[in-house]
């Protein structure tokens, strides 16, 4: 198989490439070097593309052609949610525009299989502790409006086929919160998530913070499924796989865990795994954070044979580990 993958250089992608490589898979990466790092694709081919540039359909249809690429497993995308916010036209141009350019070399082409990386902001905030894929998409934010947008263009593009008579298929997973590190130099570097914001204000030598302490949650804190992220890079790989194998039964998968932990959880955790003690500041609710949202995963585990292999303790020691903090590194 040969395996286009977008982003490859981030932190999600870098952990999937490596997996393909290590299992054999020809690996071409497209990626424009905006927040991935070139150290972790050394030595594969790589192009280095805008994927909502106006040439982008061309260059990634020679890149096709040349390499014989037979699948794309599509990261590359912008993801901030308050940028986002901030910033919606170019959340639209860039993530809706690129996945525009590669549906139009997909169908040039003729590949047959699409991975695509979807989020669970595509949910929103569901009235609901366990998530499950048939829920209604109600995204409050211009990232998650995307990812689902995204979805919509992926199905279309489906049926499109379908009556073209031609073979092509897509997965969509729905991840929920990805953390830790398969391997230290693929760790996460941006400080966007709850570990490597915690464990950035331990190495500042100032207390993390709690953003509202009065859920409705046994310990106050909001609840969330944490990922491994080499559980979720052997999801797409398990992704690929179903299509190969004729699988299309369902296209939208959830990747988690099922179980939830608390923010205050997580912050025990790290106190544990790096041995010092955390003592963190309590800070008003933020806007839009839902009590808990855990992902209901039975059915990526009936159709693609995936459960998560990784526990929070296990997330959070790779974490650290990555970030030299754990008490033997010192």
């Amino acid at each position: 198989m040969a395996v286009l993958v977008t982003g490859g250089a981030g932190y999600i992608g870098s952990h999937v490439v490596r997996l393909l490589n290590e299992r054999g898979d020809d690996v071409l990466v497209v990626d424009d070097f905006s927040t991935g790092i070139a150290a972790r694709v050394d030595g594969l081919s790589v192009v280095d593309l805008d994927l909502a540039a106006p040439d982008a359909t061309d260059r990634l249809v020679d890149a096709i052609r040349e390499h014989g690429v037979d699948s794309i497993i599509h990261f590359a995308a912008k993801k901030q949610v308050g940028e986002s916010v901030e910033e919606p036209v170019m959340y639209y141009r860039q993530n809706i525009g690129a996945l525009t350019n590669i549906l139009a070399a997909v169908e040039a082409t003729g590949i047959e299989s699409l991975v695509f990386s979807s989020s669970a902001a595509t949910y929103g905030m569901p009235d609901v502790e366990m998530v499950g894929e048939d829920l209604d998409c109600r995204p409050i934010n211009p990232y998650g409006q995307t990812k689902l947008i995204g979805e919509w263009m992926i199905d279309n593009q489906i049926t499109a086929s379908q009556m073209r008579g031609t073979a092509f298929n897509a997965v969509k997973l729905r991840y929920f919160n990805v953390a830790g590190a398969g391997w230290s130099e693929l760790a996460d570097t941006a400080v966007m998530n709850l570990i490597p914001i915690v464990l950035g204000r331990m190495k500042d030598g100032k207390a993390p913070i709690i953003f509202g302490d009065d859920y409705d949650t046994p310990d106050g804190t909001c609840i969330r499924d944490y990922v491994h992220v080499k559980d979720l890079a052997e999801a797409h790989i398990a992704a690929l796989d179903y299509m190969k194998s004729g699988g299309t039964t369902e296209t939208v998968f959830n990747v988690g865990t099922g179980t939830g932990a608390s923010v205050k959880e997580v912050i025990d955790t790290i106190a544990e795994v790096t041995g010092r003690d955390i003592v963190p500041e309590m800070g008003e609710r933020r806007a839009g954070d839902p009590p808990a949202l855990v992902a209901d995963v039975s059915r990526i585990s009936a159709l693609l044979s995936w459960k998560a292999e990784f526990g929070l303790e296990e997330i959070v020691r790779s974490a650290v580990e990555a970030a030299g903090m754990l008490p033997e590194q010192k």
